[in-house]
């Protein structure tokens, strides 16, 4: 691996120009300086300097061209800089003390060393001089060039005290490993075991920026399991680190959920899946431990788990702050819809039936298809091959309904409001009756989704019910 350069950017040599003119010695430090490394790009930059943050910041905005305009955090210490290439915060060395109760810590003026040591992991304790007597020297006190080249993440100093001080630096830590398919130092995890308690003091909203972090990774199972091995997700995700184990009786054992769902979540990322395609991998048999039995006939069963388990996403989604609108709700219909195309694919796929999911799944219907594939993760060659096979067929019989039936999202044309106006009625159950009757009939086939055939079926249905028409 290469020595990290800086690249030839005006905005370099400006900054060390204004460091010069201030005597204040200044660095690039940390996440850049390691992507630079790794050959990744990277538009953030951190610059590190031995005296006034905000005062550099600001100097550097008077001499480039433009003067652009720098946002000062006063009370943080930073100041923001936007450049048309990169974005840079300034910030003045500091070293910092935390208490028990709190992962914020006191802040006070440091030297370049103190500040590297307050670093989360010695990959991201890499600086790069911006000082014109060693301009682009590598600052690396903790052999941080060592760790990428050996792909190891690895905290600066004692790793008890890393995490008991930040406890969002175990996340921290995993997601890097995740990210760049890194390993953790042996002593690094075990410290990071010993401290996941402590991860209780971190807000709900960071937790689960971290865990997006590690689920939007190319291979999020390697996260997953080091979350689980740890301790650390029965903490802060307990539904999921529940789904793991095998039961048996005799002969009958079943899969272990947990392994199985990360394969699940790794085939979607191999297909594409955004971050809530990749929520419903994480949740469509969320609900298994709460419905399995024992039947001797049969071994285990998890009957009714795709129901429970979309009642339990909005419960899920409000713990771990998710936002709870139109994301929600995808990802609620396809842990409830999961199962559909799994039962086409193994009977004989009628009209009816694909309408049927047509209607439900709506616009999300590609997207529950992707979900189904993903979900066979049979070892047995044959039988995934069979059921890949069968998928193909259902999904040529759904496009087959599609064009010629038009029902994905379509509205019966027969509302509420017409039944009610019809037959002299207030909202009621023989209304929600007449409503499911109407769409039914559509589904099945038996009329179109047209105004006098709708009309038609429903005055005759509410014959049969004894209602008369309103005067």
């Amino acid at each position: 691996m290469n020595t990290p350069q800086l690249p030839e950017l005006p905005l370099f040599r400006t900054i060390a120009a204004a460091a010069g003119e201030l005597g204040f010695p200044a660095y690039v430090i940390g996440g850049y300086v390691r992507d630079l490394a790794l050959g990744r790009e990277s538009k953030d930059v951190d610059v590190v300097c031995v005296g006034d943050g905000i005062q550099l910041a600001q100097t550097v905005g008077r001499l480039l061209p433009g003067r652009p305009r720098v946002t000062v955090f006063k009370n943080f210490g930073t100041a923001m800089l936007p450049t048309p290439d990169i974005e840079v915060e300034f910030v003045g060395a500091r070293k910092e003390s935390y208490r028990a109760e709190s992962r914020k810590p006191e802040v006070e003026a440091g030297t370049l060393e103190e500040d590297l040591a307050r670093r989360d992991f010695t990959i991201n304790a890499l600086g790069l001089s911006l000082n014109p007597e060693d301009f682009g020297t590598l600052v690396d006190r903790y052999d941080g060039m060592g760790d990428l080249r050996r792909k190891l993440i690895r905290t600066p100093l004692d790793p008890d005290i890393t995490f008991s001080d930040d406890p969002l630096r175990m996340l921290r830590a995993i997601r890097f490993a995740t990210q760049l398919d890194f390993d953790i130092d042996p002593d690094t995890f075990d410290a990071l075991a010993r401290n996941k308690e402590r991860i209780k003091i971190v807000s709900q909203e960071r937790i689960t920026t971290e865990l997006n972090k590690i689920i939007m990774a190319p291979k999020p199972s390697y996260g997953f399991k080091l979350l689980f091995s740890s301790g650390l997700l029965a903490l802060i995700f307990p539904k999921m680190a529940q789904l793991q184990g095998v039961d048996k009786v005799g002969q009958h054992a079943h899969k272990d959920n947990f392994y199985h769902t990360l394969q699940v979540l790794d085939n979607v990322v191999a297909a594409g899946g955004d971050l809530w395609l990749r929520w419903a991998a994480i949740l469509h048999d969320i609900a298994k431990p709460a419905t399995k039995r024992y039947d001797k006939r049969v071994g285990w069963t998890f009957h009714g788990h795709e129901d429970k388990g979309a009642r339990w996403v909005p419960g899920i989604f409000t713990d771990l702050k998710l936002p709870l609108g139109e994301e929600m709700r995808q990802v609620q219909k396809l842990v409830r819809l999961h199962l559909r195309p799994i039962v086409l694919s193994k009977e004989i796929v009628t009209d009816s039936a694909v309408r049927r999911l047509l209607f439900e799944a709506g616009d999300d219907i590609d997207r529950l298809m992707l979900l189904c594939r993903a979900d066979i993760t049979s070892k047995d060659y044959d039988r995934k091959n069979r059921y890949l096979r069968n998928f193909d067929v259902v999904e040529q019989k759904l496009k087959e309904v599609e064009e010629k039936d038009h029902l994905r999202n379509f509205k019966p044309v027969i509302t509420g409001e017409i039944i009610m106006e019809t037959f002299g009625l207030k909202p009621s159950r023989e209304v929600g009756e007449l409503k499911e009757a109407l769409l039914d009939a559509i589904l099945e086939g038996k009329i179109r989704n047209e105004y006098d055939e709708a009309f038609a079926l429903m005055l005759e249905l509410g014959r049969l019910k004894g209602l008369a028409l309103a005067r």
